[in-house]
């Protein structure tokens, strides 16, 4: 098994890159959200996982530990294998993820490629307790920064999820007041929006 690889980035693909080191190049497949911070020639450093099949052996590399550990989580769950995994990563951040999971938020998780109801409904019953509880997500301004507020964590979050701040900036200033939680924020613009693009 490898670890990790350092080396240099010598090409980049839409689902993988090529690094280099001691004269060897190795194609290693990446999120998209990695793949967005990688350039040409950049030295990095790739935490690795192989999958081997029978017809094929691959390897996954991640920038972050945060993104390694998630990868090797779901990969372990019935049914999630490395391609539907690296989905996730490539739309969603660790911690939108994790967060997601402890509020059983599954308008957010059949969002995800590859997770349908039932999929999204084994990711929360086999994740939930990996994941913290339910009174940790839903009591106001619990795992924050401290230096953010609930509004600022709900923005990062739908960030996370792959919206402009353009987009929601005046839907979240206008729910927040009547919102208890970051989940309830999220959840809340995610209903405006639905609402505009069936009208």
């Amino acid at each position: 098994m490898i670890g990790y690889i350092k080396g240099r980035i010598t090409a980049i693909f839409p689902e993988c890159c090529f690094l280099e080191t001691a004269g060897i190049g190795y194609r290693i497949f990446v999120s998209a959200k990695d793949r967005e911070k990688l350039q040409n020639g950049q030295d990095v450093k790739l935490l690795t996982y192989m999958a081997v099949r029978e017809d094929a052996i691959c390897l996954y590399g991640f920038l972050s530990k945060e993104s390694y550990d998630l990868f090797l989580v779901l990969i372990s769950i019935s049914k999630i294998g490395p391609k539907v995994a690296m989905g996730i990563l490539s739309t969603v951040l660790p911690t939108a993820f994790i967060q997601a999971i402890r509020a059983k938020d599954m308008s957010i998780l059949t969002k995800l490629p590859g997770v349908g109801k039932k999929t999204a409904e084994r990711l929360v019953v086999e994740l939930k307790d990996k994941m913290g509880t339910d009174e940790e997500i839903d009591s106001p301004g619990a795992n924050m920064e401290d230096s953010e507020g609930p509004v600022q964590e709900a923005a990062r979050y739908l960030q996370a999820l792959g919206y402009e701040n353009n987009e929601f900036a005046l839907i979240l200033r206008k729910i927040s007041p009547e919102c208890q939680s970051v989940s309830q924020m999220v959840q809340g613009v995610l209903r405006e929006f639905g609402k505009k693009n069936n009208s």
